[in-house]
């Protein structure tokens, strides 16, 4: 039994980061000499990112010297980036990021026209904190869901969750025709932000931040709107990347690895990786692929053999929101279902890349009614996608 995607909804802090500001603030740390001022202005200033998003409002606005407004992660002046504990992050973490799983889903129910209480499962995804009673949890007691929704969490999965997430609500709505499957994926990345010489940690600090997006799943499609049907999943494993991508927790937050090798690797590997899904689909569409930065989209579009335009809706997320982790490729589907000129069988591959390194990847059809007139469909997704 096919399943399918009804409405994405996606949700974004309110402090907004311009990416010269961060980029100068990382400039200022006192362990900064040439080198590494190079490779600050580098990887922030080739990054393709203009804003990004954040749960750290001190990152963002101007503080008064109030000592009641005294940071953790910043020096009273603003000028220097300090260093809490874990502990201390993932406090953060439980604090900020139930709100924001939340948000996207009750913007996913919108989208969807589905109301809170028809939900059935619950499959979370998030890689930057841990808590118990978890995130899922939160989203049924926040949202006010039945208490006999089964709940799934899929826990430091990295940036290609999205798609383990929608093949196990996928595989509920097979098993069980009548569920409703509420799958978000949130992600507080700005907490683990730290100033350093290494050109890994600058990559980090220069593309990762904050964002959730949630999907309502069922095996029914709506016969008065678009949807995305989810007719398959596949994974690879690369041959190299285990140690160029990685993902551990550390003393001072946790930790990233993302060396240059990883677009090279993704050059060489990612057509025989996605074999399987490409001979699937038969023509691709459009392309839905996770922007762990702007090298990876460059050398998957160059490996594909794509046109120029091809990845426009993945950039232009990249531009606007940054590397939300898991939560991005979500953003970049979103605007695909919204898409007021999405036409019936418009086939779709998404891609994603997460430690290891593994691929992750999604044939998507698109189903629009016919009763969905154009302009119909264009005032029923009259909203902007990122709601902040």
């Amino acid at each position: 039994m096919p399943a399918y995607i009804l409405g994405i909804g996606t949700a974004v802090p309110a402090t907004v980061l311009t990416q010269s500001a961060v980029r100068d603030l990382f400039l200022l740390q006192p362990q900064v000499d040439r080198l590494t001022a190079r490779l600050i202005g580098a990887a922030f200033d080739q990054s393709a990112i203009e804003t990004r998003h954040t749960v750290l409002a001190e990152l963002g606005d101007e503080r008064d010297g109030d000592p009641a407004d005294a940071s953790p992660f910043l020096t009273s002046d603003d000028r220097e980036v300090l260093s809490p504990p874990t502990g201390l992050r993932n406090e953060v973490y439980r604090r900020e990021a139930p709100p924001l799983f939340a948000e996207a889903a009750r913007d996913a129910f919108t989208r969807a026209a589905v109301e809170a209480s028809a939900v059935t499962h619950v499959v979370t995804a998030s890689c930057t904190g841990f808590f118990a009673p978890g995130p899922d949890y939160r989203l049924v007691r926040d949202l006010g869901l039945p208490t006999t929704v089964e709940r799934d969490h899929l826990g430091f999965v990295g940036c290609a969750a999205a798609f383990p997430a929608l093949r196990q609500a996928a595989r509920i709505c097979a098993a069980e025709p009548g569920a409703v499957v509420l799958v978000v994926c949130g992600e507080i990345c700005s907490i683990h932000l730290r100033a350093s010489s290494d050109p890994e940690q600058i990559v980090a600090s220069a593309i990762f931040a904050d964002g959730a997006a949630a999907a309502v799943v069922t095996g029914h499609p709506p016969t008065d709107a678009p949807s995305l049907e989810l007719e398959g999943f596949a994974t690879a494993l690369t041959e190299a990347g285990e140690d160029d991508m990685r993902w551990i927790i550390g003393d001072h937050g946790f930790e990233m690895t993302l060396t240059a090798e990883v677009p090279r690797i993704v050059g060489r590997e990612v057509r025989e990786a996605l074999a399987p899904v490409l001979a699937s689909a038969g023509h691709v569409d459009r392309w839905l692929v996770h922007p762990g930065g702007r090298s990876i989209l460059d050398r998957f579009e160059t490996a594909l053999g794509l046109p120029g335009d091809a990845l426009d809706s993945s950039r232009d997320v990249l531009r606007r929101f940054g590397n939300m982790s898991s939560a991005t490729v979500l953003f970049i589907l979103a605007g695909m279902l919204e898409d007021p000129e999405l036409s019936d069988g418009a086939r779709a591959v998404g891609v994603a890349f997460g430690p290891g390194l593994t691929v992750e990847s999604a044939l998507l059809t698109a189903r629009v009614p016919a009763a969905v007139l154009p302009a119909a469909h264009a005032e029923r997704r009259a909203q902007p996608v990122a709601a902040g």
